[in-house]
């Protein structure tokens, strides 16, 4: 990312910051340029692989995962979890939306920038 333009207006409230994880790195991969590519996210992380402890219908799971961190605005949230949905291989996949209150005002309108 080269910019410094900054949205006019651009509150941090807008910003996202989307959580799931998927259970191999080329499943990751490809959601996050299909994300980028419908301009659902500005930006995908894919980070390196963790191991996940969970209970699922009564039996607890632990299975290696890779966690992907996904940049967005909150009115493309919607369309965003579509898309997951759409491509995720689990029954009911991670899906988690955090308020960004804070950060980088060039990085947050370039954010916005890209998800429009």
């Amino acid at each position: 990312m080269h910019t410094n333009a900054v949205a006019p207006g651009a509150g941090s409230d807008e910003i996202l910051v989307v959580l799931t994880s998927l259970p191999d790195r080329d499943s990751a991969q490809k959601l996050a340029r299909l994300l980028v590519e419908q301009r659902l996210a500005a930006c995908v992380n894919v980070l390196d692989g963790c191991t996940s402890v969970y209970r699922w219908q009564d039996a607890i799971e632990t299975v290696r995962e890779v966690p992907v961190m996904i940049k967005t605005r909150r009115e493309r949230f919607p369309g965003l979890q579509d898309a997951i949905l759409a491509a995720h291989p689990y029954d009911v996949p991670e899906i988690v939306a955090l308020t960004v209150h804070d950060g980088l005002p060039a990085y947050l309108g370039w954010v916005l920038a890209e998800t429009t």
